[in-house]
C-alpha cells in the first residue's frame, strides 16, 4: 500500500519532466544540371569538418539519386546548429572531381552560402534545429 502511495504521489513530478526530442530536416535539390550520378549530402554541427564532414562520426550522411527537386530527409537530428553540404557527384565515383582546383562537380550549401575562393565558412551555412521538423531548399552551383 505504501509503494502504491509513492507512485502515485511521483507522477505529477514526472509528468513534467522534459523530454529531449529529435527532428528533421527535409532538404529539396534545386538547379541540377542532369539527372545522373547521386547526391550526397552531409549534415553536421562540427564546425571544423564542414563541408566534408567525412572526419565527423557524428555527421549524417546521405546519398539519393541526381533527380530534380528530389528531397533528402535527415531523420533522428537532436536539437543544435547544422550546416549541411551537397555535391553533385555526375559520374557516382564518391569524390570531387577538379579541373585546376576548381570543382567540376556540382554543389550547394544551406542558407545559400556564398562560394568566393574556397567553401564557406560553417558560420555562413549554420542554421537552428529544434525539436519541430524544418524544410529547407539547396541550390546546386556549378563552377565548370
Amino acid at each position: 500500500m505504501k509503494r502504491a502511495l509513492a507512485a502515485l504521489l511521483a507522477l505529477p513530478a514526472l509528468s513534467g519532466a522534459t523530454v529531449v526530442g529529435t527532428g528533421s530536416v527535409v532538404v529539396t535539390i534545386e538547379g541540377l544540371r542532369s539527372n545522373r550520378g547521386l547526391v550526397q549530402a552531409c549534415l553536421t554541427a562540427d564546425p571544423a569538418t564542414f563541408p566534408d564532414c567525412a572526419r565527423d562520426p557524428h555527421a549524417h550522411r546521405l546519398t539519393v539519386s541526381a533527380i530534380e527537386g528530389e528531397t533528402i530527409a535527415f531523420q533522428g537530428v537532436a536539437p543544435g546548429r547544422y550546416a549541411i553540404a551537397l555535391l553533385h557527384d555526375e559520374n557516382g565515383n564518391g569524390r570531387v572531381d577538379k579541373v585546376l582546383m576548381m570543382p567540376k562537380e556540382g554543389f550547394g550549401f544551406s542558407r545559400d552560402a556564398a562560394v568566393r575562393f574556397g567553401p564557406p565558412r560553417f558560420a555562413a551555412a549554420a542554421f537552428e534545429i529544434g525539436a519541430a521538423a524544418m524544410k529547407t531548399t539547396i541550390r546546386m552551383r556549378y563552377l565548370l
